[in-house]
C-alpha cells in the first residue's frame, strides 16, 4: 500500500467520522419513537411542536408515545430549540430543526404559533402540503406562522391578505385562522359535544363513554366553515374549570362553535389531503381521556384508516409519567432538551 493511498484512507476515515458526529448531533435535536406491532405498523407521523402558550412541547411528545406505543406507528417529535444550547425553548420562532422529516412522513401533526421559519425550513413544509398530504391542527396552528423574515413563503402567515392565499396557513388549509377567544380564558372551560349529524363518524367513536374536555377555552371561528368542513365536535363554554361545570348561559353557546371539524385541501392544483383542524390541544387537555381519543381517532381517519377505529374508540392509555404544565406565557420548563423525552424501553 502506498502512502498516498493510506493517506486517502485515513481521510475517508476521517470525513466518515465526522458525518457520523454530524448526524448525532442533529438526531440529539428531536425526539424519535419508533413504532410496535399495531395498525400503523409501517407509517410514520411527524409531530411539529413551537408555540409560546399552551405547552405542545410536552402534549406532543405523549401524543407521539401513545400513537407508537399503543398503535405501532413510527412517530417524529420536533420542537422549536435554541441553537446555542440545544434546548428546547417555545420563545424561539426561527427555528424547528428535523423538518426534512416531513419527506418520509404519511401525517403531519402540527400545533405551533406565530413561527417565522426560515425559508431552508418553510420549504419542507410547503413540499409536504404540496404533495397533498395527511395533516393535524391543532390550537395555535391556526395562526401557525408569522413570516417576515423573507418574502417565500409570506402566504402562509396567519394575516395573509394576498388574494388566493387570505388568512393563511390556517384559513387556507385548516379552514379557519385566528379570530378571538370565545370562552373566558383561563376561567372558563371546554366541554366536547358531538355535533348534529356526525354522530356516526368514526372519528367521534369512544367519545360518549369519554367525552371531550379541556381547560383551555372555546376559540371563536367564522361560520359557516369553509368549503367541505364538516364540523365533528362542538364546543360547549363551561362556566368553570371543571368538566363538571354547566354550560354558560347565552350567546356563548347560542349557536357553539366547532372545536373539531374534518375538510380537504389542496394546494394551487395539486392533490387534495384530508384535514383534521380542533381548536383543542393545550398539552393540560390531554389530561381528559375522551381529548386525547379525538386526536388518535382522527390521526386513523387522516390517513384513511377509519376502519380500523374500534367501535369504543381506540386505546389512549397514557405513556409513562405526564404532568402537563398548564398554560401560560413564559411557562415553559428550562434547561429541557429534546433527548429528555426518549422513551427507555
Amino acid at each position: 500500500m502506498t502512502g498516498w493511498t493510506m493517506f486517502c484512507g485515513a481521510m475517508c476515515a476521517l470525513l466518515l467520522c465526522c458525518a457520523d458526529t454530524v448526524a448525532a448531533g442533529d438526531e440529539d435535536l428531536f425526539v424519535v419513537y419508533r413504532g410496535s406491532d399495531g395498525p400503523g405498523a409501517g407509517k410514520h407521523i411527524v409531530l411539529v411542536s413551537g408555540d409560546e402558550e399552551y405547552r405542545s412541547e410536552e402534549a406532543l411528545p405523549q401524543l407521539g408515545k401513545i400513537l407508537a406505543k399503543r398503535h405501532g406507528f413510527t412517530c417524529t417529535v420536533l420542537f422549536a430549540v435554541d441553537p446555542d444550547t440545544g434546548e428546547i425553548d417555545p420563545e424561539n420562532r426561527r427555528n424547528i430543526p428535523g423538518l426534512e422529516a416531513l419527506a418520509r412522513a404519511d401525517l403531519m401533526i402540527i400545533a405551533t404559533r406565530f413561527r417565522d421559519l426560515p425559508d431552508e425550513q418553510m420549504a419542507h413544509i410547503d413540499a409536504y402540503l404540496r404533495a397533498g398530504k395527511p395533516l393535524i391542527g391543532l390550537r395555535t396552528a391556526t395562526h401557525a406562522f408569522a413570516i417576515q423574515s423573507s418574502e417565500t413563503y409570506q402566504h402562509y402567515t396567519w394575516n395573509c391578505a394576498q388574494e388566493g392565499h387570505e388568512g393563511g396557513f390556517g384559513k387556507q388549509i385548516l379552514g379557519e385562522t385566528w379570530v378571538a377567544h370565545h370562552g373566558g380564558h383561563g376561567r372558563e372551560s371546554t366541554g366536547g359535544i358531538i355535533a348534529p349529524g356526525a354522530e356516526a363518524h368514526p372519528i367521534v367513536r369512544g367519545l360518549g363513554e369519554a367525552p371531550v374536555w379541556g381547560p383551555s377555552d372555546v376559540y371563536r371561528v367564522r361560520l359557516p366553515l369553509p368549503g367541505d368542513s364538516m364540523p365533528i365536535v362542538l364546543g360547549a363554554v363551561l362556566g368553570g374549570m371543571s368538566p363538571d361545570d354547566r354550560p354558560v348561559e347565552g350567546p356563548q353557546n347560542e349557536p357553539m362553535m366547532p372545536i373539531g371539524w374534518t375538510k380537504t385541501y389542496a394546494v394551487e392544483e395539486g392533490p387534495r389531503g384530508r384535514v383534521f383542524s380542533s381548536t383543542l390541544g393545550a398539552a393540560n387537555d390531554f389530561t381528559a381521556t375522551g381529548s386525547r381519543r379525538m386526536i388518535v381517532n382522527a390521526a386513523y381517519w387522516a390517513l384513511g384508516m377509519e376502519d380500523a377505529i374500534p367501535a369504543t374508540g381506540t386505546n389512549v392509555d397514557l405513556v409513562g409519567a405526564y404532568e402537563p404544565s398548564n398554560f401560560s406565557f413564559g411557562g415553559h420548563r428550562k434547561g429541557v432538551k429534546p433527548a429528555d423525552h426518549a422513551l427507555n424501553d
